[in-house]
């Protein structure tokens, strides 16, 4: 791994899929009706089901712990705003980028976009990077 600097970036990029809602559903325990009950969702302000917030969310945390920093990252804390919401189908990219650098506590911006461009997500993250050992 090289040695971290302000304003490196990484991304990664998913499909919603009606399973990814279901097996989080699942997992978490989140049975909110707006992510798994069509009939509900429909009559709520977003016209129809929409993904958990913190499924698009673990996006980020998966660049931070497998590419940015990398393997061995400690997560410390995570701001999120949801700023629009996420459907079953949309195309989710995650963005990190270093945002300052404290000898191994790391700040990063963190971002979600959909296919559109349009922000869903908008936070920041505090880790503590990997030491990188021979």
């Amino acid at each position: 791994m090289a040695a971290l600097t302000v304003g490196m970036k990484e991304s990664m990029s998913k499909v919603v899929t009606e399973q990814d809602v279901e097996l989080f559903a699942e997992v978490t325990g989140d049975r909110n009706p707006l992510h798994l009950d069509e009939s509900f969702a429909r009559s709520t302000c977003f016209k129809g089901r929409i993904a958990h917030g913190l499924l698009s969310a673990g996006l980020i945390s998966a660049i931070l712990g497998a590419r940015l920093p990398g393997p061995g990252t400690i997560y410390l804390s995570q701001k999120l705003s949801f700023t629009a919401p996420v459907k079953i189908g949309d195309k989710i990219t995650a963005t990190v980028e270093v945002k300052s650098i404290n000898r191994r506590r790391v700040t990063l911006t963190t971002t979600c976009v959909n296919q559109d461009g349009k922000v869903v997500i908008e936070g920041e993250a505090e880790v503590i990077a990997p030491t990188l050992t021979p």
